[in-house]
């Protein structure tokens, strides 16, 4: 049962997607030549062809009883899909992905999220997000920086010429601040203060809050807990993650945001971000508790 209903999931989703991407092509391609209110028109109708994708996964979701979610919206009514929002989640698996697109679309513009560059290689999912403007970023190290200078700022420049896109229309941006996905590995490597989380890293948020200058509405917090275990995509679409708890809640974000970039706003960024995560990490050993299991996250199945 579970394989059949994974197959049935897969060649939904896959069906979904190049219907996507076909669309999105036709839309990407007419963007070389329009310009003004027309160019403005068609970006708008490119979001449209995300929310129909999104509304077709949907629909699998719940007609194959994929998974059974609880979702807690805190002040739900004063937000709005005709509104700009940056988005901080915790990340656990590309499940969350789906899950966050699934359960904001009523409620936020469409997610435009931060991938890793070698994703635009993926079949149609890479040439979607090209479409689409989603901001590229490089993991560099030192070494790197010093042979090529030019990296240094090469995600903030990418960041910032997303969010002038971005700009045209409503649209929900997301960032997973830890900067890459949980493990009980990575966890014990980084030594973090929190018992449910990698540390935040702030930058990303910097370069948003800097591209969108005051376009921005408020910051939209989700709190993402897999009870069982944290699924892999496999396991998502045969059914297996039966229990996922979300919990939203959205902060105003502080005037101080939209002041010239100091070292002293950089300081104020990171405390931020770090306390809106030492109190989602608080929630999450809450929610787990409230399951009467071990606090710490279960490894992926």
């Amino acid at each position: 049962m579970h394989f059949l209903k994974a197959t049935l999931a897969f060649i939904a989703i896959v069906i979904a997607t190049v219907c996507m991407c076909t669309a999105l092509t036709w839309w990407a391609t007419k963007l070389l030549w329009l310009k003004g209110s027309a160019r403005s028109q068609n970006l708008q109708k490119m979001d449209k062809v995300i929310i129909g994708w999104t509304k077709a996964n949907r629909w699998t979701f719940k007609k194959l009883n994929l998974v059974n979610v609880n979702i807690t919206w805190h002040d739900q009514e004063q937000v709005s899909p005709e509104n700009w929002y940056l988005v901080v989640c915790n990340h656990q698996t590309w499940t969350d992905i789906l899950l966050l697109q699934t359960y904001l679309l009523d409620d936020l513009p469409p997610l435009k999220f931060f991938t890793k560059a070698q994703l635009i290689w993926i079949p149609f999912i890479g040439l979607a997000m090209y479409a689409l403007g989603f901001p590229y970023v490089k993991r560099v190290n030192k070494a790197q920086i010093k042979q090529k200078p030019e990296l240094r700022n090469a995600d903030r420049d990418n960041v910032l010429m997303a969010c002038e896109r971005f700009k045209n229309h409503p649209t929900s941006i997301l960032n997973f601040v830890e900067g890459t996905r949980y493990t009980r590995e990575k966890h014990g490597r980084q030594n973090s203060e929190f018992k449910n989380l990698l540390r935040p890293k702030a930058g990303g948020i910097e370069y948003v809050l800097q591209g969108m200058d005051q376009h921005l509405h408020r910051l939209v917090e989700v709190t993402l807990v897999y009870p069982d275990a944290v699924p892999s995509f496999g396991y998502f679409l045969q059914g297996k993650c039966q229990r996922v708890d979300i919990d939203i809640r959205h902060h105003a974000i502080p005037d101080w945001t939209s002041t010239p970039e100091t070292t002293e706003r950089k300081t104020e960024i990171v405390q931020w971000v770090k306390n809106i995560w030492l109190a989602k990490d608080q929630r999450i050993t809450q929610t787990m508790e409230q399951y009467e299991i071990n606090p710490v996250q279960s490894e992926q199945l």
